[in-house]
C-alpha cells in the first residue's frame, strides 16, 4: 500500500524533470527577430503572375481573340481570292491561309500577353475596339471601292488596328469605365446616324443600301474613336456611363414611339427621327451634368480627425451643390 501511495506522485514528477529538460534543449525564440519573409511571387508589372503561361485574367480571351482574327482574316482572303470555290487547290489555300493566319496570331498574341499584365477590361473591350475599328475602315474603303478582297484586307487591319491600340495605348489595366465610355461611343454614333438617315430619309431623298451601310459604320467608328480621344483627359465613372446611356435609350425610344403614333405610325416623315434625336440628346446631357452633384452632401468628418472639423467653407460645405451655381 505505502509503494503504490508514492507511486503516482513519482511518475508525474519524472514526466516533469523529462519535459522541462526537452524544453531547455530548443532555443528560445528571440521576440525582437526580423519576421520571415514572404516566397517571392512572380510579379509582372505590379500584379502576381495567373500562371506560367498565362499571365493575368484576360491573358485567354486576348490570345483567342487574336487567334480568331488571324484564322478569319487568313480564310475571308483567300477564300474572296478564289470566289470561295470548292476545287482541291482552292480548299487547300484557304486551309493555309486560316493555319498561318491563327498561328500567327497565336504568337503574337501568346509573346505579348506573357510579357505584359492582360486584365478582363483590356481583353473585353479589346474586342469592342475591334469591331468599332473595323467598322470605320470598311465603310471608309467602300467609299471608293466595290472589290471585296479589298474590303476584307482593311477590314482586317482595321480589327486588328483597334485591339493593338488597346493593348498598346490603354494597357492591361485598363478600367472598366474607359472601355464602357468607347463602347458607349461607338453606340450612340451608330444610333444618332440612324436617325439622320431617317431625317434624310423622310426629307424625300433617296438613300441607297450601300449608302447607308456606310453612313452606319463610319459613324459607329468615328464615334468609338471620339470617345477614346475624349477618354485621355475625362474620367467618368462606369454608373455614370450606364445612366447616361439608359435615359438616353429610354426617353429616345418613348418620343420616338408617341411621335410615330401621333403622326399615324408614319416612318417616311421626318418627324418621329428629329424629336427622338433631340430628346435623347437632352436626357443624356442632363442626367451627365446634372445627376451626381444635384444634392451632393459634404462628407462627415469624425471629431478630432483634423483641423477642418472646426472649419467649414462656405463654398465647399454648402448643404446643397450644382454644376450651375
Amino acid at each position: 500500500m505505502r509503494s503504490s501511495r508514492w507511486s503516482i506522485p513519482f511518475s508525474i514528477l519524472c514526466a516533469l524533470i523529462l519535459s522541462t529538460a526537452a524544453l531547455a534543449q530548443e532555443p528560445a525564440a528571440d521576440p525582437f527577430a526580423p519576421p520571415e519573409p514572404p516566397p517571392n511571387p512572380a510579379l509582372l508589372e505590379g500584379h502576381v503572375r495567373e500562371g506560367a503561361f498565362l499571365s493575368g485574367p484576360g491573358s485567354l480571351t486576348f490570345v483567342l481573340h487574336h487567334t480568331i482574327m488571324g484564322a478569319a482574316a487568313g480564310l475571308a482572303t483567300q477564300g474572296i481570292s478564289t470566289g470561295f470555290n470548292t476545287d482541291l487547290g482552292n480548299r487547300e489555300r484557304m486551309l493555309a491561309g486560316t493555319l498561318i493566319g491563327a498561328g500567327l496570331g497565336f504568337g503574337v498574341s501568346a509573346w505579348w500577353q506573357f510579357n505584359h499584365w492582360i486584365g478582363t477590361p483590356m481583353a473585353t473591350y479589346g474586342i469592342v475596339n475591334s469591331v468599332l475599328a473595323g467598322m470605320l475602315t470598311t465603310g471608309f474603303t467602300n467609299q471608293f471601292t466595290e472589290n471585296a478582297e479589298a474590303l476584307a484586307w482593311t477590314a482586317f487591319l482595321g480589327v486588328e488596328a483597334g485591339a493593338w491600340l488597346t493593348a498598346v495605348l490603354a494597357g492591361g489595366d485598363m478600367p472598366v469605365s474607359k472601355g464602357l465610355l468607347i463602347a458607349s461611343g461607338g453606340l450612340w454614333g451608330l444610333v444618332y446616324s440612324a436617325l439622320i438617315l431617317g431625317m434624310v430619309g423622310g426629307s424625300g431623298t433617296k438613300l441607297t443600301a450601300r449608302g447607308a451601310t456606310d453612313a452606319l459604320f463610319i459613324s459607329a467608328g468615328i464615334g468609338g474613336v471620339a470617345m477614346a480621344i475624349a477618354s485621355a483627359k475625362y474620367n467618368p465613372s462606369s454608373a455614370q456611363i450606364l445612366r447616361a446611356d439608359l435615359f438616353g435609350l429610354g426617353v429616345g425610344g418613348a418620343v420616338f414611339i408617341v411621335s410615330s403614333l401621333v403622326v399615324g405610325l408614319r416612318f417616311d416623315l421626318a418627324t418621329p427621327y428629329v424629336l427622338a434625336a433631340l430628346s435623347s440628346a437632352g436626357a443624356i446631357t442632363a442626367v451627365s451634368l446634372l445627376w451626381e452633384e444635384s444634392a451632393e452632401r459634404p462628407e462627415d468628418r469624425a471629431v478630432g480627425q483634423s483641423a477642418q472639423y472646426f472649419y467649414r467653407s462656405k463654398e465647399l460645405d454648402r448643404p446643397y451643390r450644382t454644376v450651375w451655381w
